[in-house]
């Protein structure tokens, strides 16, 4: 904490919210205007917190390695000669006259994805003045635009369930914690809204726009060159979307049941060659080098800087042999320790609380819908809204809860799905109460 963070923050906190009051009435209507301000202010709040936490109880970590030792650097750099500020932010991990003392400060200097965030951080330091707390809040409000526009994607289709749209995309304690700061999670988080919401407009509303193209093609380029792993479960998800929208727009039942094992050779073709374009550049990602880059990874956390961590927050869900088939054979594990562990007595410290508790309630939700809806439930997953966000959250679910091994890290890198299995849950529930309403109509008449 310094005296800037005093002077500066409370300005930018007056600056944001009068621009919030004034974007307000373009951005929302009537019934979903109430739920604008207190979202963007849970996300503010989540953002200090983090950093709070980070420097108190942990004495450290990323979020203010990514300002203390990345952006604060070249901001410094910058203030002393613009020149050597401006070639340090676009000369990542290449070193050129009179850049050494300054670039040896930046510990993500030769991590081209971490690199990324600090010159997200360093853009917003321009306004902050290299306010830490500052610049946070304005990764918080990247975080809630992102998080809206994931909202606004759904609620035009779904409307009459906003309440538990707002609770799935703006209100996910977790969500808001690991994804407000200064962290890759923020950025990738709102690239996730900001895709959705341009393929809405542009594909299912067919309103074609420049500005929502450009920002379909930077948002997926964000994600890739951050973490290209979320695009990798999530664009052959988008595939399996629009097939499905396709397919259900169809009325004769015989004609879906003949087309689909036709429609599906080519969506099985884009889907692998999505996935080769995706990992062609980095052998890590490449799809045959996959289920060994999970391995290592998972062994990495669980007993490299994950056991040195102390926290006793590691699990283990069996063998990993770098083997696609040793991946798959743990895969319901998988999915069950992202979506409903840690349970509460594997709670082994205060941070690990939240996780618990959150994975309890969701676990206790999923019981609740599926008992409402009882067999129409396999009616609705056949829906594409509910095939997008099971299909993704599944996926997603699958991939980081096997390739992890750590209660903490897992905390963080499985927010992406918990909207989207919020999403299709809260539309299973809307969707059985409808029936039933008409069911209970029909027989009255």
């Amino acid at each position: 904490m310094e005296l800037r963070d005093l002077i500066v923050t409370p300005i930018i906190l007056i600056l944001i919210y009068v621009s919030a009051y004034l974007v307000r009435p373009w951005v929302t209507d009537e019934v979903n205007r109430k739920y604008f301000l207190p979202a963007l202010t849970v996300r503010i709040i989540g953002a200090l917190a983090v950093g709070f936490i980070y420097q108190f109880y942990y004495g450290g970590g990323d979020t203010l390695s990514y300002h203390t030792h990345g952006s604060r650097v070249i901001w410094d750099a910058f203030v002393e000669s613009p020149s050597n500020g401006l070639k340090i932010f676009f000369s990542q991990g290449s070193f050129g006259i009179g850049m050494w003392d300054i670039s040896d400060r930046i510990w993500y200097w030769r991590d081209p994805q971490s690199f990324k965030v600090i010159q997200l951080a360093t853009l917003f330091d321009f306004i902050t003045f290299s306010t830490y707390s500052a610049t946070a809040i304005l990764f918080a409000v990247l975080s809630f635009t992102g998080a809206w526009m994931l909202f606004i994607a759904f609620y035009k289709r779904h409307s009459e369930a906003h309440k538990l749209l707002a609770l799935s995309c703006l209100f996910i304690p977790s969500v808001i914690f690991w994804g407000s700061g200064i962290f890759k999670d923020t950025i990738t988080l709102a690239g996730l809204g900001a895709i959705l919401f341009c393929l809405n407009y542009l594909f299912t509303k067919k309103r074609f726009s420049v500005l929502l193209l450009i920002g379909l093609i930077f948002s997926i380029w964000l994600i890739f060159s951050i973490k290209k792993y979320i695009l990798l479960c999530f664009l052959p998800v988008i595939l399996l979307w629009f097939f499905s929208r396709a397919i259900s727009k169809i009325r004769p039942v015989v004609l879906k049941i003949l087309l689909v094992p036709i429609a599906m050779v080519p969506v099985l073709f884009l889907v692998y060659y999505t996935l080769l374009k995706v990992g062609e550049d980095d052998p890590r990602y490449n799809i045959n080098k996959l289920a060994e880059t999970s391995q290592i990874t998972a062994y990495d956390i669980r007993f490299g800087w994950g056991a040195r961590a102390g926290d006793g927050s590691g699990y283990t869900l069996g063998e990993l042999d770098g083997s696609w088939q040793s991946m798959i054979e743990l895969a319901p594990s998988a999915i069950n320790v992202s979506l409903f562990r840690p349970y509460i007595w594997e709670i082994k410290g205060p941070l690990m609380v939240l996780s618990a508790m959150e994975s309890l309630v969701l676990f206790v939700l999923t019981l609740y819908v599926l008992y409402k809806s009882g067999l129409r439930t396999f009616r609705y997953l056949q829906k594409p809204e509910i095939i997008l966000c099971f299909g993704f959250s599944l996926v997603f679910a699958f991939a980081v809860g096997v390739s992890t091994y750590n209660f903490g890290s897992l905390s963080r890198y499985k927010i992406p799905l918990l909207p989207f299995y919020a999403i299709g849950l809260s539309l299973i529930y809307v969707y059985s109460k409808s029936d039933k309403k008409l069911e209970a109509l029909e027989r009255t008449e």
